[in-house]
């Protein structure tokens, strides 16, 4: 454990890539395996006994709060984000009046499996990055030995494939308070907005060392397809199944204990939320959220949002996509 440590998690985002979802839910709050994304991110971090969360809020940020202060017995400060310029000004505004203590920034959409004890142990400025085939679409660092000589934000041709994945240590984060100050001041954007990748650029170019720490389990929950993919990898890891006379359930699901399942057959990966109820189904590969009704239906690689309501003749159905089911 770090002695003061705080984490930041930015979780202003509105979550267009997710509509109709986000049009009720935070991002955050849509449940992958289990419990919702957000709870994937703040559970393993625990283990490090942090001093304070801060939660950078913006779109419906109460249920960000409320979520936090019903499950979680942290002490724990949000700061709310009304301009949605960037990662980061997410990050300056967590850092405005903090003091130069340990900092661990966390993304609310990105789901690392790594040991954070591990990642934060060597101290200094620690930078978690993966192996991708598309660094075109991440921010990147250039690593050379044991160090990162360079970032760089999302370039058609990336200097590296390393990509960063949404997880910064940083033992003393005034400098990086005070490049994100700088960058805010010049008005300096990429992309149309205030970088977080910018700001440790300017920082190594000021001559402040970073090292990498390669993390190979991680998922992105920015949109449909890899929130699906994330609640694949996630359910494989338990093969818990509960008995539903006059069903099938085909392993690995998850059920909540309040979820009515009735003459279906369920999985594989399927995630099913509370008080959901499942009627005359076939139900795989689908994350069905709180108190959604499905009945007679065929469900393949869907997100049904929370009390949504879907009937049908067992057709293919898929309620990501609003424009089927003028549902929002």
């Amino acid at each position: 454990m770090r002695k003061n440590l705080r984490v930041i998690i930015p979780v202003a985002g509105i979550g267009s890539r997710l509509r109709p979802h986000t049009h009720t839910v935070p991002k955050p709050l849509i449940p992958v395996a289990g419990k919702p994304v957000l709870g994937h991110v703040i559970d393993p971090i625990l283990e490090l006994e942090p001093e304070e969360f801060t939660f950078v809020i913006g779109h419906m940020g109460d249920q960000i709060a409320d979520y936090v202060r019903d499950k979680y017995n942290v002490k724990s400060s949000f700061v709310e984000q009304t301009d949605l310029l960037g990662l980061g000004y997410a990050v300056y505004l967590a850092l405005r009046d903090s003091d130069n203590t340990p900092v661990l920034i966390a993304l609310g959409d990105t789901i690392a499996r790594t040991n954070f004890s591990e990642f934060i142990s060597g101290g200094g400025n620690i930078i978690a990055l993966s192996e991708v085939e598309n660094p075109d679409r991440f921010g990147v660092a250039l690593v050379e030995g044991d160090k990162i000589t360079a970032f760089e934000e999302k370039q058609e041709n990336a200097i590296s494939n390393l990509a960063l994945i949404g997880l910064y240590y940083f033992e003393e984060p005034e400098m990086l308070k005070k490049q994100l100050e700088k960058l805010i001041r010049s008005g300096k954007k990429t992309s149309g907005e205030i970088q977080l990748t910018d700001a440790l650029e300017f920082m190594i170019r000021d001559g402040v060392k970073f090292r990498p720490f390669l993390v190979n389990g991680w998922y992105d929950c920015g949109e449909r397809v890899s929130m699906l993919e994330t609640n694949r990898s996630l359910l494989s890891e338990s093969s818990e199944v509960a008995d539903y006379p006059g069903s099938v359930i085909i392993p690995p699901v998850y059920i909540s204990p309040s979820a009515i399942i009735e003459e279906s057959v369920i999985g594989p990966f399927v995630s099913i939320s509370d008080n959901a109820k499942i009627h005359r189904s076939v139900i795989r590969d689908s994350i069905i959220c709180d108190g959604a009704a499905v009945e007679f239906c065929l469900l393949d690689s869907s997100l049904i949002g929370e009390q949504a309501v879907v009937r049908g003749t067992y057709c293919r159905l898929n309620v990501g996509d609003s424009s089927e089911f003028g549902y929002i």
